[in-house]
């Protein structure tokens, strides 16, 4: 029996998941199970702690951020946070992720794999 699909509202800024529609969180709509969010939730974990990494990265004057693991680290989680939210999102959510050039064009199997390629 497949798990039933649920809405949520996501705010990547604010890194919110919510059932409820409430003030500006319903930045991207998507439809998901329980076991897809707590996926999505793990890589926003993932995306928040990256980017506690690059924020006391910043304070290290002489590492430029072309060069910096952190950074890298930061921008790889976004992508996979943008891929999953875009896999599970509603059209308008699929079509503004497509808009703003942030869909991925491997495969989800690709997207979704344990492994940091930056590791």
């Amino acid at each position: 029996m497949e798990e039933e699909k649920k809405t949520f509202y996501i705010n990547l800024g604010s890194q919110e998941i919510s059932q409820i529609k409430e003030g500006n969180n319903d930045a991207f709509t998507i439809q998901a199970t329980e076991e897809e969010m707590f996926r999505l939730r793990q890589v926003l974990n993932e995306v928040f702690n990256a980017d506690e990494r690059s924020f006391w990265r910043s304070h290290v004057p002489y590492r430029h951020y072309s060069k910096d693991e952190d950074n890298d680290e930061y921008d790889y989680e976004m992508r996979h946070a943008y891929q999953m939210i875009y896999d599970l999102g509603d059209e308008k959510t699929k079509a503004f992720i497509e808009e703003i050039g942030m869909k991925q064009d491997e495969e989800p199997d690709e997207i979704y794999d344990e492994k940091n390629p930056l590791e």
